[in-house]
């Protein structure tokens, strides 16, 4: 493959992957808690990519996790050491795609998989870190980077195998080819407009009522068309919350919903339809993520309700799948589930082919900085609309990045910093590291009731 490095030569090797288990303690104020995740502690296992280079740059990325378990994360992160470090950064950077497969090749880490769960996050991770340094080698944002790529190089980057009876790489030359008709255009829209996104943070099922009603009204008053509400551990607290949060909003507001994988197929019909009054712009996990046929049998008897899913799907080949058997209304997909930023553009051109709107899972830490880009990449380069199409959107611990995601009248602002928009302030990482750091030598207290000093 010819490099994809444009103006830096890319010179010396890659002289440590260095790994860090970084969490946030979120339970305290119940942000993030839904039907399956009571008390989650939004967490990185964090990854920085070091070279001999000379310029001083660093590649960040991170896995999401939600507390217990994010030192199992970190120490997949670790076992890659071998097969990074020593590398020669150019023939990383000129082969992106090639340095992607042979971290999945390894036959014995892959047999803990294959291409799912803890191994395949941590390449995720590593593989994230890496475009980060990239990109802010060649001075621009990730979203930019990709989409200045020809067609021919973005399908260098994808790995088909498994693929080919539902995209093959012509095909995704097609799609490619086809959107570069108009793209400045639509650049310049997305500079001056930004992405349309949604609010989920009025909606975490631990929050109380007033909560609920408060937060949401103040998220339409700030710009946002769409919120999202959590769902799924009471029928009837769901109706109650449903008609808190309708009222708050209007009828002119789409009001969609997550149950968070908490019911089996049968129970998600039935839960569904109770709600359909509150005219729900989807349901999101109605079930096991794993469940394609479960998902599709709920889509079918659910309609028009629409039904959403991805954040957990651990995949290409699930992705594939779900839109094969018409499960899906709506694609969300994930920065950190899945391999990193090649799987991803497999994913966003399986969407294309099959025509069904991307709407990424963004409900953790750092997941609106890293997905924002892979989101407006699709707009700019693979589906050239954002029709249909929103990023969710929660509204803390963006203080820790060094280039926080930006929301101005409910819209994503185009990142313009060179990178993956995926570093941490050191102050930060030296804070929330566990379990030593600052924050984690105050022990837990019960959460503050509405209305109360954090």
């Amino acid at each position: 493959m010819t490099s994809m490095s444009r103006h830096h030569p890319a010179r010396g090797r890659i002289t440590a992957l260095d790994a860090y288990d970084i969490r946030f303690p979120t339970s305290r104020r119940l942000e993030g808690s839904d039907a399956m995740n009571p008390d989650p502690d939004y967490s990185a296992a964090y990854v920085i990519v070091r070279t001999d280079a000379g310029d001083g740059l660093e590649g960040h990325g991170f896995c999401f996790t939600i507390g217990r378990g994010n030192e199992v994360e970190v120490a997949a992160i670790k076992a890659l050491r071998p097969h990074v470090v020593g590398l020669r950064l150019g023939e990383v950077l000129s082969d992106l795609g090639g340095f992607c497969r042979s971290l999945f090749g390894d036959s014995q880490l892959r047999w803990l998989g294959p291409e799912k769960g803890v191994v395949h996050m941590a390449i995720g991770a590593v593989v994230n870190a890496v475009w980060d340094l990239y990109a802010k080698r060649e001075g621009k944002p990730l979203w930019k980077l990709l989409a200045d790529l020809a067609p021919e190089q973005v399908v260098a980057l994808i790995d088909f195998r498994y693929l080919e009876d539902a995209l093959t790489p012509d095909e995704a030359l097609g799609i490619l080819r086809r959107a570069r008709g108009g793209r400045q255009e639509r650049e310049a829209r997305l500079l001056a407009e930004g992405y349309p996104a949604y609010a989920t943070s009025p909606g975490w099922l631990g929050y109380p009522d007033g909560k609920v009603a408060r937060l949401a009204r103040e998220a339409v008053d700030s710009g946002f068309r769409q919120i999202k509400l959590k769902v799924g551990a009471d029928l009837a607290d769901d109706v109650r919350r449903c008609r808190t949060a309708r009222a708050a909003i209007g009828p002119g507001v789409r009001m969609a919903l997550d149950a968070n994988q908490r019911w089996g197929v049968e129970e998600a019909v039935g839960w569904v339809r109770r709600l359909a009054e509150f005219d729900p712009y989807w349901i999101e996990e109605p079930t096991s993520p794993d469940d394609i046929l479960g998902l599709a049998r709920i889509r079918r008897d659910v309609a028009p309700v629409p039904v959403a899913t991805g954040e957990h799907v651990h995949n290409r080949v699930m992705f594939k799948q779900l839109l094969q058997a018409d499960a899906i209304d709506f694609l969300q997909l994930d920065a950190c589930r899945v391999g990193g930023v090649n799987e991803n553009l497999a994913i966003l051109l399986l969407a294309a082919k099959f025509g069904v709107p991307v709407c990424p899972h963004a409900g953790g830490v750092g997941l609106c900085e890293l997905v924002q880009h892979l989101a407006m990449f699709d707009c700019l380069a693979v589906s050239g609309t954002v029709q249909d199409r929103v990023i969710e959107y929660v509204d803390h611990l963006h203080e820790h990045f060094l280039d926080p995601a930006v929301i101005v009248r409910g819209r994503y602002t185009a990142p313009t910093a060179p990178g993956f928009s995926s570093a941490m302030r050191p102050e930060s990482l030296a804070a929330y590291a566990f379990p030593g750091g600052a924050v984690w030598q105050v022990p837990y207290g019960p959460p503050p009731a509405e209305g109360a000093p954090a």
